[in-house]
């Protein structure tokens, strides 16, 4: 007999090979799929699950390690581009143009309009009241995604410091930011995916999330959906940009802002820094 294995052994093999192939850590058991949006965005199809929300730092006092359940939801693969807004809103107030560069110098109720302005054009219910900037979690239209989901889908199913591990040295191969990029945006995608296949979720810009900051938030949030606190003075900002240090790009890492600005020597936004993604829920499954 030869000395090669079976072909028995050889097809088990193969299939063991392509079960574990692609599937990443955590509890969701599901790999998100991408999607493409009736305005030509493509999406990413995030399934329900369960993660470790924060640090177990204990220095970091507003990153409480807590356990946290999400509900399915769809996210923007990349942030919002300059060529997106534009189209949308018919202006670029970008500091640092490019097309494919992610939109900055946005406020937060840039974002939001943008949300609704993005439902609106393909039919669907706008998510924000434009008179209380109240959000409508129930509505078919896009929104920014909460705190709880933005670390859910940076983490893809990690648990680590950083999506790809917890080596420093390694973000300058995932992510633009202070170490590599010491001025101004790039084009969106030019960093590797993580494992759901996002792109830009750690540096390049901040970007806003729903919630209103509060540093015990995580003392006394519901497992279930956190949505922040009900009122606040400063909106969530995550994911670090182009000119963060690496620990501002950790995936536990929480910021804020004001939501509109009087200071511009203080303001992220006004300096390139701050962008946004949308997100949407999924139908709930039949």
């Amino acid at each position: 007999m030869g000395a090669g294995p079976s072909w028995a052994y050889l097809l088990f093999a193969f299939a063991a090979l392509l079960g574990g192939c692609g599937a990443p850590p955590g509890k969701t058991g599901e790999q998100p799929q991408p999607t493409m949006t009736a305005s030509g965005i493509e999406m990413v199809a995030v399934p329900a699950g369960t993660f470790e929300m924060g640090s177990a730092d204990q220095d970091e006092s507003d990153q409480k390690h807590h356990q946290v359940d999400v509900s399915a939801f769809f996210i923007d693969k990349y942030p919002v581009t300059q060529e997106a807004y534009e189209k949308l809103m018919g202006t670029n107030p970008s500091l640092w143009k490019g097309p494919r560069n992610p939109v900055d110098q946005i406020r937060w109720r840039d974002a939001a309009v943008c949300c609704n302005a993005r439902s609106l054009a393909e039919g669907l219910q706008p998510a924000y009241d434009t008179n209380t900037w109240a959000c409508h979690f129930d509505a078919d239209g896009y929104r920014l995604p909460t705190e709880a989901e933005y670390e859910y889908a940076l983490r893809a199913g990690s648990s680590t410091e950083y999506w790809f591990g917890n080596s420093r040295e390694d973000l300058k191969r995932y992510a633009w930011f202070k170490g590599n990029s010491p001025r101004g945006t790039h084009p969106v995608g030019e960093k590797p995916p993580n494992n759901w296949g996002l792109c830009d979720m750690v540096g390049n810009v901040w970007e806003w999330c729903n919630d209103w900051y509060q540093e015990d938030y995580y003392r006394h949030s519901p497992e279930l959906n956190p949505r922040g606190p009900a009122t606040g003075q400063n909106r969530v900002v995550r994911g670090g940009c182009w000119n963060s240090k690496p620990n501002c790009c950790r995936a536990a890492y929480r910021y804020y802002e004001m939501p509109a600005y009087t200071d511009i020597c203080f303001a992220k936004d006004l300096h390139g820094q701050i962008g946004f993604r949308c997100v949407k829920k999924q139908p709930a499954k039949q």
